[in-house]
């Protein structure tokens, strides 16, 4: 029952939220477009619901010769790829609000697991014996707050099944509080290989 409300509540939260953010939203797409050569949006490849893929979207905050299916945390030296506003964007988790289109388009919820990249083959199979696959992905989620880039990827597949199996309005409303308080400390994010 609270899926297809859940649903709703996407439309419309992302639908009200696109018209308030309307002005930073344009003013963030023209200080990307001053600062550097490329598009202002970036479009990825991610696993959706029953492993559908889709276009992610996002504000490019890497220039354009930066590896494009590649998790950030992974690559050597990302500093190296990352714009100044684009670190801005990233630390502020600004650059995720195009995914209010991917919402309203039903490819994402507000609530859920964070898509995978198409070629992240370890995060789908351990998604796989969670049934975490089975769900809409989300701007943000459980592991996002848990942890987010600092997880490994069996605890990460462990926490998405984890609210995959019990979605209720009441977990989802606390994860969405959660996130702001995550996102305004910058918490578990990780630009670079742990190596």
């Amino acid at each position: 029952m609270y899926i297809t409300f859940k649903r709703v509540i996407d439309l419309v939260v992302s639908l009200i939220a696109i018209v308030i953010l309307s002005p930073l939203m344009v003013i963030i797409a023209i200080i990307i477009k001053l600062e550097s050569k490329g598009p202002i949006l970036f479009k990825q490849m991610r696993v959706g619901k029953d492993k559908k893929l889709f276009y992610i979207l996002k504000y490019r905050t890497m220039r354009i010769d930066a590896p494009k299916d590649m998790p950030t945390h992974l690559l050597k030296d990302p500093k190296s790829y990352i714009t100044s506003v684009g670190g801005f964007l990233r630390k502020t988790s600004l650059d995720e609000l195009p995914q209010l289109i991917n919402i309203l388009k039903g490819e994402m919820s507000i609530i859920g697991p964070r898509p995978a990249l198409w070629n992240q083959y370890d995060l789908i199979s351990e998604r796989d014996k969670y049934r975490a696959n089975d769900i809409s992905p989300g701007m943000t989620g459980l592991a996002q707050i848990k942890g987010r880039d600092e997880l490994e990827i069996d605890e990460k597949a462990k926490l998405d099944g984890e609210y995959a199996r019990d979605i209720s309005l009441l977990k989802d409303l606390n994860l969405f509080v959660k996130t702001f308080y995550i996102v305004l400390k910058s918490e578990g994010v990780q630009e670079g290989s742990k190596q």
